[in-house]
């Protein structure tokens, strides 16, 4: 699987470029050369673009959800790098197939990506939002469950 660890990282890559700028430049065309690029033999690229396409579908309740449960970082307070890693992340976590892309597979790649490109504090920063995701999917599952055993 280090070959999934190696796209998400060129998905982080491709999205902060297109992110710092401004989102105008072309994002299939920077995953396309980043993948040539850096990704010389990766034997599953479609994996690169489900995430590329699930996180540009998702971006703007992924961003909502960021505002909420960090409240104090605006969005656009968060470091291109870190708002990219937990786009990621929460794509994998809430909108991914979890036989492929378990939940806390999602959570332990992004903070890897975090501690590999973030700052010093990156890491910390993406275990406490995804993990706080985490726990509320599963207060929400267990009130389901409750819910239908009732």
């Amino acid at each position: 699987m280090a070959t999934r660890h190696l796209i998400r990282s060129i998905v982080l890559q491709s999205l902060y470029e297109w992110d710092f700028s401004g989102r105008k430049a072309d994002l299939i065309k920077i995953v396309e050369h980043n993948l040539n690029e850096f990704g010389s033999g990766v034997d599953e690229p479609e994996f690169a673009w489900r995430i590329v396409k699930g996180v540009i579908s998702n971006i703007a309740k992924i961003d909502e959800i960021i505002g909420k449960v960090a409240p104090q970082w605006p969005i656009n307070q968060v470091f291109i790098i870190d708002r990219n890693i937990l786009r990621i992340g929460l794509y994998e976590l809430l909108y991914a197939d979890h036989s492929e892309v378990p939940e806390k597979v999602a959570i332990n790649e992004a903070i890897e990506l975090a501690k590999n490109f973030g700052g010093p504090n990156s890491g910390k920063f993406v275990n406490g939002v995804l993990g706080t995701v985490y726990s509320q999917m599963q207060e929400l599952g267990g009130d389901k469950e409750k819910k239908e055993n009732n």
